[in-house]
Parts: structure tokens; sequence; C-alpha cells
């Protein structure tokens, strides 16, 4: 028994250490990955770490979309809202806070759709909805990542599209309140910035929200442009259907999806900018990158204008629950000094993709050990497993049974044979095997079977053996007899295995999850009360 006990025992102490560690990795050392060892800023691949000091670091996220009621159609306070929003939370801080900042960026830049519900939000939820922004982003009341300089610009979850954004001017006048205006343009590095609200422009151009963009954007124009310029917009440029995005997509490729409202001409829902809109902006701007979001997705294309070619990246969600299983955010290198004659001036631009931890497979490795472990627990042998032992012991009774099988057979050719000395023409002595004679029996001869002096004859042969057939079958009833208590007992042995069983395996659960679920709990809400 205590030998059985000190396997079991060995069990939970084995899978007490493979769960820590499992905990370890999936909540907190798997952050860790992109800062130390899949990510760098891409500057140091062509001029080392000594040229930071040339370089503006920048780091961007896009398409955040905190969970709100608007997400899965249920009301706010609701038990299963409550989880999502607690678990997307805390992920999408980790990403943050152990994955991006440990970059140190001089620069952080969001690309638009920091709620999921945001227009249709009343404002006290709206407010709500901010606060969670802040506290998973670590804002300060400027808005900004500690002390670094950030910069947003709006997305369709954020204002709205054309249609939505002109029948709500008071969701445009809380947005811009908090993140600043939705049209702007801003200096980093040696690169001039134009952000534009995307959803808006292709709105009708009759109204107010479009021609306030394109004013915007005429006005960039018309400025000595004395920069290189990036186009910031949370809505891709357009690109023809099934064009392919590049090494790092994830999913299908969406063609377009273009829908106005039949009164108004309004936008109801965009996936791109249209093409003649795009058009204009690449050849009013000028830009040498255009960066994106929106899609939730990676891409990678190259657009052709009457300026040249010009690349956009469209960077990935930062949440895993917005349908991108690899979430994704990108650092961008922007030199301190760039002369506006020098050639390549796209090549000046350093960007790096980089990908954050896969939660769901994450997930999915709990649910396979947690199934693992309990099929051990239950049918662990009680007398453990040695591997080597067992196979040691197989292979030495292989030989054993090998050896004694020869031997055997080399007694038993001395033994039906002789051996007659045989001289040759040199005098030499030989040895050779003969095998005797056995005499040949008869059918005559019969077997005697001899009790003390007498023989037994055939009468007595009869009887005897009329002897053993009643023993037999007195044996055989009584065996028959017995039978039914027997298998009686045997049932209830393995019920009582089983059951005991049962219940060791439920302690040795409740020994591991003793000892596991604390470091869980400690690391799920350690990142999301610690002040940064």
């Amino acid at each position: 028994m205590l030998g059985k006990m000190k396997h079991h025992h060995k069990l939970t102490v084995a899978l007490c250490l493979i769960w820590a560690a499992t905990i370890l990795y999936g909540e907190m050392f798997a952050f860790w990955v992109p800062s130390l060892f899949t990510c760098s800023w891409p500057h140091h691949k062509s001029y080392g770490v000594e040229s930071d000091g040339n370089f503006t670091k920048v780091a961007i996220v896009t398409d955040p979309q905190l969970m709100d009621k608007t997400s899965f159609r249920l009301s706010s306070k609701t038990l299963a809202l409550e989880l999502a929003q607690l678990y997307t939370d805390i992920n999408m801080r980790r990403s943050f806070f152990r994955s991006v900042l440990p970059f140190k960026p001089d620069v952080v830049l969001f690309l638009g759709d920091y709620f999921d519900g945001g227009p249709f939000l009343p404002e006290d939820e709206w407010q709500e909805s901010l606060s969670r922004f802040k506290h998973v982003f670590g804002l300060n009341s400027q808005g900004k990542v500690g002390d670094i300089p950030t910069f947003y610009i709006p997305g369709n979850h954020d204002v709205g599209y054309s249609r939505i954004a002109s029948h709500k001017k008071d969701v445009i006048d809380r947005y811009e309140k908090v993140f600043g205006f939705r049209n702007r343009r801003f200096m980093i590095g040696s690169v001039e910035f134009i952000s534009i609200d995307a959803q808006a422009i292709d709105g009708n151009p009759q109204k107010d929200l479009a021609s306030e963009v394109w004013k915007f954007v005429q006005n960039v124009s018309t400025d000595a442009q004395s920069h290189p310029r990036v186009l910031l917009t949370h809505i891709p440029l357009y690109r023809p259907d099934q064009t392919p995005c590049g090494p790092h997509r994830g999913a299908s490729v969406i063609d377009q999806r273009f829908w106005r409202h039949f009164q108004d001409q309004e936008v109801i829902y965009q996936n791109y900018i249209t093409p003649e809109s795009s058009k204009m902006l690449l050849e009013l701007i000028k830009p040498i990158l255009v960066l994106s979001g929106h899609d939730h997705d990676q891409c990678t294309i190259t657009h052709q204008s009457v300026a040249g070619s010009v690349t956009e990246h469209t960077v990935g969600t930062i949440s895993w629950q917005q349908g991108n299983i690899y979430p994704s955010f990108m650092l961008l290198s922007v030199p301190n000094a760039i002369h506006q004659n020098s050639s390549d001036l796209d090549k000046m631009l350093h960007t790096q993709l980089c990908f954050l931890p896969c939660q769901l497979f994450i997930y999915m490795w709990y649910l396979s050990l947690f199934a693992m472990s309990l099929l051990a627990l239950l049918f662990w042998p009680n007398h453990g497993i040695s591997f080597l032992n067992n196979a040691a012991d197989c292979i030495s009774n292989v030989m054993k049974s090998s050896f004694l099988s020869s031997v055997t057979k080399e007694k038993n050719e001395d033994e039906n044979c002789e051996y007659e000395m045989v001289w040759d023409a040199e005098g030499s002595m030989h040895l050779v095997k003969k095998a005797l004679q056995t005499p040949v029996k008869r059918q005559s001869d019969k077997p005697l079977v001899e009790k003390g002096n007498a023989v037994m004859r055939s009468a007595a042969r009869k009887n005897a053996s009329e002897q053993i057939e009643l023993v037999m079958d007195s044996d055989v009833n009584a065996v028959a007899g017995g039978s039914d208590p027997l298998m009686r007992s045997a049932s209830k042995s393995r019920t009582k295995l089983v059951i005991q069983r049962v219940i060791r395996t439920i302690m040795m659960i409740i020994v591991i999850a003793a000892l596991n679920v604390p470091i869980y709990i400690w690391l799920l809400f350690k990142d999301w009360v610690e002040q940064e």
C-alpha cells in the first residue's frame, strides 16, 4: 500500500510542476517572447543598435475594439459579457505592457476603432468604455502612455460611417474632445504624418463631413512639401478584388463592399476607400508610405500613382477576440534627418510586423492538459511505470530462454549418439559422432502398469479409469457449484477498485488545483491591478 501511494504522490507532484510551468508560460512568459526573441526594431538589422539616436521609434496599434453590449447584443451587466470583457481587456493589457512597451517606443500611434459600439453607446456607457480603454493601455489624463507622445485617428467604430456621423454630431464632439481632431498633421522625426477621417471621405460631397475632409486634404497638397509624408487612414485604400496581401495574411482576402443609403447617399458600410478617392489621396498628399487598420488582418500591397509606387501596410488587430487568432502590432523606425532630394525616400522608413501570443492556442492547451491529467490519474498503474526496467527484464528473459533451449538441444543430441575413435593415415586420432540404434518397438509390446509385485490387468485398468472419471466429475461439479460466489466476489472487487480510483483521482485533482489555481488567479489579476 505504501508503494502504491508513493507512485501516486510522484505522479501528483509531476502534474503540479507541469501545470505550474504551463500557467506561467501561458499567462506571463508567452507575452515576453516578441521583445526577447521574435521581434526587434527594423533599423537594427541595417544599422545596428548603436543607431537608435538616429531614429524615432514608433509603436503602431490598431482595432482593440473594447467589447460592450453591442458586441453580443447582451445587456451591459450580464455575467457572460462581464467575463468576456475581463478576459479580453486583460489579454490586451498584457500584450501592450509585456509585448509592446518593452521595446521602449518614442511614440505610440493608434489607428482607430477603440470601442466596439462607440457611436451607439449612451454617454454614461461610453465614459465607462473610455475608462476601460485608458486602463488597458495605461493612458493618463492627457491621453498619453506615461510620458510617451500618443496620437489617435478615428475609426468607424468610434464615430461611425458618414450615414451615422451626419445624424449624430454629438458622437463626433465627444470623440474630438478626448482624442483630438479627426483630420490632423503632425511631425515624427523628420517625416510628416497626415491623418484623415476615412469614414467621411466617401460620404455625400455636398454635406459637411465629406467636404471637411477634402478641404483638409487640399490644404495639405497646396503647402510646400518640405518633408516626406506618411498617410494614416483607418480604412485601407482601394485594392482590386482578390489582391494578394503577402505572407503575413492569416485569413482569405475580403473583396470590396460598399453601400450607400438610397436617400441621402451617405455611406452605410465600406471596407475600402473607393478607387476615385484613393487615387486622389495618393496624388494630392504624395505619401511615401500608407498605414491603415480596419481589416483586422495583416496586408501589404503596393499602389501605383503619378508620384510612383507607394507601399501600404494594413496592421492587424491587437485583440484576439476580433476574428484574428494571430494579433499583431507594428514597429516603425523613422529617421530623424532626411534630405528631400535623397533618392528612395520610401526605403528610409523601416517597418517590422510583430505577432502576439495566440491566446486561443493557449486555452486549447489548457483543455488538452486537463484531459491528459485526468486520464493519467484515472488509469495510472498502482505499481507505477518503469519502461526501462520492463524492457530490460523482457530482454533478459528472452536471452535466458534461448540459452536454455540450446543447452537442452546439445544435451539431447549427446544422449542419442556415441563417439568412435578413428585414426587417419598420418596417425592422428579423430572422434566421429554416430547415432545410437534404438530398438524398434512391436505392437504386441504393451505397457504394463505395476502395483507392487502384481501386474494390473485390463479389468483393473478399466476400474482405475472409472475412478479417475468419477473424481474428475466431482471436481467439476464442485467448481460449478462455487462459480457464482466467486464471480460475485470478483465483481465486487472491481467495483471497489473503480470507486477507489475515482476517489483517488478527485483527491489528486484537488491537490493540483489547490497549488495551481492561486498561481493562475494571481497572474490573472496582477497585470490588471498593477500600476505601471
